[in-house]
Order: C-alpha cells, then sequence, then structure tokens
C-alpha cells in the first residue's frame, strides 16, 4: 500500500486510511460488490463501496430482479391458460378461462417493476449502511493497484482511495449488433424493456440463450405473438438437451415460432414497427425487437492495464478460485471476469474474495456445485455434471431419468411436461449432477445441490422422506431406480 505520508497536502481529495484497521475499496455495488461489502464490514475492516448506477448494479436495477418480476406476472397468466383440464370455467358464460382473455396492462407491470427493483436497491444500501460501509455514487477507476479513483458523472475525480485491498465487480453490458443498435423505443435490449407502455404486438427476440428463451417465454404468455431467432440447431444451447427438447415443444404448443440456424444481420425501424434481416437475406418484420445476444464485461476505463491486472481477450478479467487477479491485492467478482453469469455465483466470488484477502479460512469456489435455473414454462434447473459430460467420457457416470407426468402431484396440477434426470457415479452411486424440468425448478434442485455438495448417494437421497403427494416425491422416486436396477 501507498504510504500516507507521501500524499500532496495540497490535494484535498485524498482519504487517509484511519488507524489499523484494513481498507477495503470496493468498485461496484452488484452482488459480487454489495455481498463482499457487507463481508468486509462484519470482518471490522474499513469498508467503502463505489457505485454509479444504483446499490444492487444490473442484477437488481435492469436484469435479474425486473426480469424476474415481470416472468412472475407471466406465470400467472400461464395458469390460467392451464386451467380448463382442472375444470375451472368463467363464472358468466362457462366457457374455459384462456389467457389471451386477459388484458395485461403493461405500464402497470412495468411499474411494478420498476418499483420493486427501486425498493429492494434501497433495502441492500440500507443494510450496507446499518454494516457501516461507506456508500459513494459514482465511477471507481484503478488509479494503480493500491488506490482508486471516484469519478463524477462527467468524469472528473472526486477523491482518492487508498486501499488494502480492491475489489471490482462492474459487471457486464448487453452485447448489440452494429447494423442494430438499440434505440429504446423498438429496437431494445433488455434493459429497455421495462419503459414499454404497451404489449408488443410481435416481438422477434434475436438471441436463443437463456435471457432470449425466458422474454421469449414470458411475452408469449403476457400475450404478444412472438418469433424466436436462434443460430443454433435448439434453443438454449449448452443446456441438457432433454430440457431443450421439452422447452422447443412447450414453444411449439404455446404458438412462439423458431427460426433456427439463421442469425440477424441487422434491424431497422419501420413506420410502425421493424424489420429485421437474416443473413439467408430474408426479412421478418414485427412491433418490436428484442436485441439478447448476452453481454460484455464493464472493463474499459477501469484503470487495469495501469495497475497491471491482466485481462482475456474478451475483455474479462483473469481470476483463481479465490478471485485473486494477476495484481496482489486486487480482487474480482461478477459478470466481468466471465466465470459464471450468475447473480448467485458473483455473491459468492465476493464473500471468497474479502474472507481470502482478510486472512479468514476459506474454500474456493467449485464449479461443479453451481446450480442454475432458467426461468422459462416450465423451468430448466441444473447442478454439477451432465450428460453431455457423461456421453463425452469427461465424467463416468450413469444417467437416470423419471418423466414428471407419473408423479401424482402433477397429475393433480395438471402438470404433463418435464422431467427429473439423476448422473451418479457408477459403484459407489455418489450424486454428480441433477436436471429438474418443471414448474419451480429454481426451487425444486436443492436437494440435489446439497447432495452433489455434500457427496451423497442415490441411497441417501432415495431415503429421505418426502411429502406425499409433492413434486419432490419424483426428486426421491428417480433415485430409486438406481436401487431397482442393482435389485434386478
Amino acid at each position: 500500500m501507498t504510504d500516507p505520508s507521501t500524499a500532496l497536502p495540497s490535494d484535498p481529495r485524498r482519504v487517509e486510511r484511519a488507524g489499523d484497521r484494513a481498507r477495503v475499496v470496493i468498485i461496484g455495488g452488484g452482488p459480487g460488490g454489495y455481498e463482499a461489502a457487507l463481508t468486509a464490514a462484519r470482518h471490522g475492516a474499513e469498508t467503502v463501496l463505489v457505485e454509479e448506477r444504483g446499490i444492487g448494479g444490473a442484477a437488481v436495477i435492469t436484469d435479474v430482479v425486473p426480469s424476474k418480476t415481470l416472468i412472475a406476472t407471466a406465470d400467472v397468466l400461464d395458469l390460467v391458460a392451464g386451467s380448463e383440464q382442472l375444470g375451472i370455467r368463467d363464472a358468466d358464460n362457462g366457457t374455459a378461462p384462456a389467457a389471451h382473455s386477459l388484458n395485461v396492462d403493461l405500464a402497470a407491470v412495468n411499474r411494478r417493476v420498476r418499483e420493486l427493483a427501486a425498493a429492494q436497491s434501497a433495502d441492500i444500501r440500507a443494510s450496507l449502511v446499518e454494516a457501516g460501509v461507506r456508500v459513494l455514487d459514482g465511477r471507481g477507476r484503478l488509479d494503480g493497484p493500491d488506490r482508486v479513483e471516484v469519478l463524477d458523472a462527467s468524469g472528473r475525480c472526486e477523491e482518492l482511495l487508498d486501499a488494502d485491498v480492491v475489489l471490482l465487480s462492474v459487471g457486464a453490458r448487453p452485447r448489440e449488433l452494429a447494423g442494430a443498435p438499440c434505440d429504446g423505443e423498438r429496437i431494445l435490449n433488455w434493459t429497455q424493456l421495462y419503459d414499454l407502455d404497451r404489449l408488443p404486438e410481435h416481438l422477434i427476440v434475436v438471441g436463443s440463450g437463456v435471457t432470449g428463451a425466458e422474454f421469449a417465454s414470458a411475452y408469449r404468455a403476457l400475450g404478444s405473438r412472438v418469433t424466436l431467432v436462434s443460430s443454433r440447431d435448439k434453443v438454449l444451447p449448452g443446456t441438457d438437451a432433454d430440457a431443450a427438447d421439452v422447452l422447443e415443444h412447450a414453444f411449439a404448443r404455446r404458438g412462439i415460432t423458431v427460426r433456427s440456424r439463421t442469425r440477424a444481420e441487422t434491424a431497422r425501424r419501420t413506420e410502425d414497427g421493424v424489420a429485421v434481416t437474416l443473413t439467408s437475406g430474408e426479412e421478418i418484420t414485427g412491433s418490436h425487437v428484442l436485441m439478447a445476444l448476452g453481454g460484455i464485461p464493464s472493463t474499459r476505463d477501469l484503470g487495469l492495464f495501469t495497475a497491471g491486472v491482466r485481462v482475456r481477450e474478451s475483455g474479462h478479467i483473469e481470476t483463481d478460485r479465490v478471485s485473486r487477479t494477476s495484481v496482489r491485492g486486487v480482487y474480482a467478482a461478477g459478470d466481468c471476469t466471465g466465470v459464471y453469469p450468475l447473480a448467485s455465483v458473483a455473491a459468492m466470488q465476493g464473500r471468497i474474495a474479502m474472507h481470502h484477502a482478510l486472512g479468514d479460512a476459506v474454500s474456493p469456489l467449485i464449479a461443479a456445485q453451481v446450480s442454475s435455473a432458467i426461468f422459462t414454462s416450465p423451468e430448466i434447473a441444473v447442478v454439477g455434471a451432465s450428460e453431455q459430460d457423461v456421453a463425452s467420457g469427461e465424467t463416468r457416470g450413469e444417467v437416470l431419468t423419471l418423466p414428471l407426468d407419473t408423479n401424482p402431484r402433477a397429475k393433480m396440477q395438471g402438470i404433463s411436461e418435464g422431467f427429473v434426470k439423476l448422473i451418479v457415479r457408477p459403484g459407489s452411486h455418489t450424486v454428480l449432477g441433477a436436471v429438474v424440468v418443471a414448474p419451480r425448478a429454481s426451487e425444486l434442485i436443492l436437494p440435489y445441490t446439497l447432495a452433489v455438495a455434500h457427496r451423497l448417494t442415490a441411497e441417501q437421497v432415495a431415503g429421505t422422506f418426502t411429502v406425499y403427494p409433492s413434486l419432490t416425491g419424483s426428486l426421491a422416486e428417480v433415485a430409486r431406480q438406481r436401487l431397482l436396477d442393482d435389485q434386478g
């Protein structure tokens, strides 16, 4: 750390370290940043967090919280659309209920989205202040490995902060096509959807990864006509193939058009909508287009070169499993590292970084224990090794699968799509991975995540009590297949 006594006394921006407490400066207030700040404060460190867009970062302000709030509304409409077989009828005319017979006030939905995001941001800020974290509104930038500049909106340095430990958690921004610049009105990225006050008549979604699939599913449930442009053979490339098949079947059943093996080249506004030109030369017209092409790490003009922090060709900051960068005392967490674009992973990276930096016992991030979910209808949740890992020979495993349509609770709720898949090691039957495709799969995956993290066996999962009837019954039932196979 730079000796504070060498600072120019005429520089009023310089903030000196007080006493013998470790000084931690965090750039970025998303999950990685605010969890790191809380952890550092609990360790007794003098902690400063610098954030320019709002506490909670993109995850809270423009990404995870808003999108899942929107999807919660779409889920209600999905329930209505599937309630005919449950015997529910319209009270006035006795007809079967349908989602399209309901009106969605998108302005009200998006107002609620923004209010919830703001409330969550305020709650996080309050918890930081209560913990003793100094929160600064501004843009942070490295001025060497042990000093951070705090810049205002015009780029003027308002304050210099000395640091024993720096954490970079600056997230990522939406990727855009050069031939389809987003205008926030008709050509949109995922941060701009929440300013719409009317439901798109026909939404073209470019990109079939997690973000594209989630918004295609949600806006179809809300009542929009949806066309999904995918450069791959299937939606959700890299996800469990059987799960992708179920989702594609659900998309087809619900009327979502999927244009596979093609890319969008340009998008332009027309008199009353948009026109998207594909690489084949074909043109698709709609009312709006969502560019869901992944993210770019927000690492430009962060002072990384000056500080000597190594960056990959993609722009992501290089880190190890305890979040260290190439420079002593400088750590990084979240989407800017390219480890996993998940808020839960960013938060864990931030906590690990502070435990390591401040001398506490720490367990490194273990990729095989990371669970994730895709909030489509039905949801898809995964953890650990995949069936593709087994098929490629990367992992020695057995794959056990059980469709949900045999589950009594699923029958009661009219659920016909989905399955549970368990991957176990031959011989020991240790649980290596799992896939759940079902309503609320994001909640159902937890028992399997515990099984992977604690090296439980299929026998231990199978012998655990489950409520009858429940969807969790299938989590244990699929494990019993391993026992039956042995007995047979």
